[in-house]
């Protein structure tokens, strides 16, 4: 895979089991130059902890330092479900709700409230999600 295709952080390694191994990621400078860096939790948070499938063979310890990497397509589809989505849905609900109804307080309300099934689905689909948005070490 090309590595202008990915996006990859510098982490480490908080435990692993047989399936999976977690990875503690922090924001670093890196962060400030990076075109997404607006959309991305990564640049508000101190660390993150991220589930990596374990694939092969190779063993990683606590504390070992590992370079955690998805592919930039699937960023932005990340960016997409979390931002952008809802933010279309809301403005929608938003400026029909305000020429149907012609309240502001009701539009308002209404316009929030429909992104609660939205993030429900989102929710509930959180097992397929997962492993759609799978992350690799390299």
């Amino acid at each position: 895979m090309n590595a202008s295709n990915t996006i990859a952080h510098k982490g480490t390694v908080v435990k692993s089991d047989e399936n999976t191994i977690y990875v503690a990621i922090k924001a670093e400078s890196a962060c400030g130059s990076c075109h997404a860096k607006g959309f991305c939790d990564m640049g508000n948070a101190g660390e993150k902890i991220i589930e990596v499938k374990r694939t092969g063979t190779a063993s990683y310890n606590p504390g070992e330092e590992v370079n955690v990497v998805m592919t930039e397509s699937l960023g932005i589809t990340a960016v997409l479900l979390a931002y952008v989505y809802p933010f279309i849905i809301l403005f929608t609900v938003l400026i029909l709700s305000l020429a149907l109804l012609k309240n502001e307080l009701f539009s308002g309300l209404l316009s929030i409230a429909v992104l609660v099934p939205y993030y429900f689905i989102l929710y509930m689909r959180r097992d397929k999600l997962k492993k759609a948005f799978s992350f690799r070490i390299d």
